[in-house]
């Protein structure tokens, strides 16, 4: 496992790291689409980590709970950086009840709110002193999303830990199976806006960038009972060929050379509230996984970035949308585990 108390990097690290790394979600010319990942053993690389992140995220239907705020960061916290992305979050409470969660093991870095959005980024306690740079920003798109307070668009921190340079944007998108052209154009219009004002382009010297959060992407081409049935037999594996997002991303269109790990739970929207029963109003969604979290390492960082966990949080019953959680281990490239 990581460990930033014995925080040691390659000399290179400091002094001759490239800049040409990129946030864009799209790098035109050929693509590869969204490259599927296998999950690896928790701590295998417990010798050769250099920095253990945990991602969370989750769209809050406007409602807290406590009890489920505390479910998102469990007692078994073997990272060294968490990163909480939320989306229709309640305008307060939130943060306190996140740091006093966290209190025995790792204190509040960063915070960036827009109305709805909010991220957070918590440390181990004796990280601060490893932070030599941090920014953050914001972009809207589309307006309030129909709802007053549902802001749509994406908060974004920039975070250079001991020398390896991190992005992380939490967005939130335009919902309905029908808006997929619309969603491509608002991460498109995200990454173009994130961090470019003043000429300042933070993003494109990256060496990991990670997107988080309610992407809205909707099952395609299968209606809601027949999706229903397979999921209730646990065979929502053969439901990925209707994911728009895999679709879009295969088409060039979003995403290129971004790595997800495999959708092996169940897809994360739309349930009823206090249970983990789908929709039953009478619109009856189609299950989807709107939830995702997707990553990329630039390859001239010199690092190699493990999934050791992705998973949805069904204990969570509070909202709508179930939790995404993912532990993403940084190693350096060629280091014995």
């Amino acid at each position: 496992m990581g460990n930033c108390i014995s925080f040691i990097l390659p000399k290179w690290r400091f002094s001759e790291l490239p800049s040409d790394g990129t946030i864009s979600v799209d790098d035109g010319g050929t693509h590869e689409g969204i490259k599927t990942i296998r999950i690896q053993k928790p701590c295998e690389f417990i010798t050769s980590s250099v920095l253990c992140v945990c991602i969370v995220t989750w769209n809050m239907n406007s409602k807290m709970s406590v009890q489920d705020v505390r479910k998102l960061v469990g007692s078994d916290r073997k990272f060294d950086l968490l990163v909480l992305g939320l989306q229709e979050a309640p305008k307060s409470g939130v943060a306190q009840v996140l740091q006093e969660a966290m209190a025995d093991t790792h204190i509040l870095l960063c915070q960036k709110t827009m109305q709805s959005l909010q991220m957070y980024l918590f440390g181990a306690k004796s990280s601060e002193s490893y932070i030599r740079e941090m920014k953050v920003d914001k972009h809207a798109v589309g307006g309030c999303g129909g709802v007053i307070g549902r802001k749509k668009g994406a908060v974004a921190m920039y975070i250079n830990f001991s020398g390896i340079r991190m992005v992380f944007v939490s967005c939130h998108l335009a919902a309905h199976e029908r808006k997929v052209e619309k969603r491509n154009s608002e991460c498109q219009h995200i990454t173009h806006s994130l961090f470019s004002k003043n000429d300042i382009h933070y993003a494109k010297s990256a060496d990991i960038t990670v997107w988080l959060g309610d992407l809205n992407y909707r099952l395609e081409g299968i209606s809601s009972m027949p999706a229903r049935k397979m999921i209730e037999e646990n065979r929502q594996s053969k439901l990925r060929d209707k994911d728009q997002l895999l679709q879009e991303a295969e088409k060039g269109q979003v995403f290129n050379g971004y790595c997800e790990g495999t959708l092996s739970f169940k897809p994360t929207y739309k349930y009823n509230v206090g249970s983990s029963n789908y929709d039953t109003s009478y619109k009856i969604r189609v299950p989807s996984w709107t939830d995702r979290i997707l990553f990329k390492v630039d390859q001239s960082s010199g690092l190699d970035a493990i999934l050791s966990s992705y998973e949805a949080l069904d204990c969570v019953r509070s909202s709508d949308h179930k939790p995404v959680k993912a532990h993403l281990c940084l190693k350096v490239r060629g280091a014995n585990a």
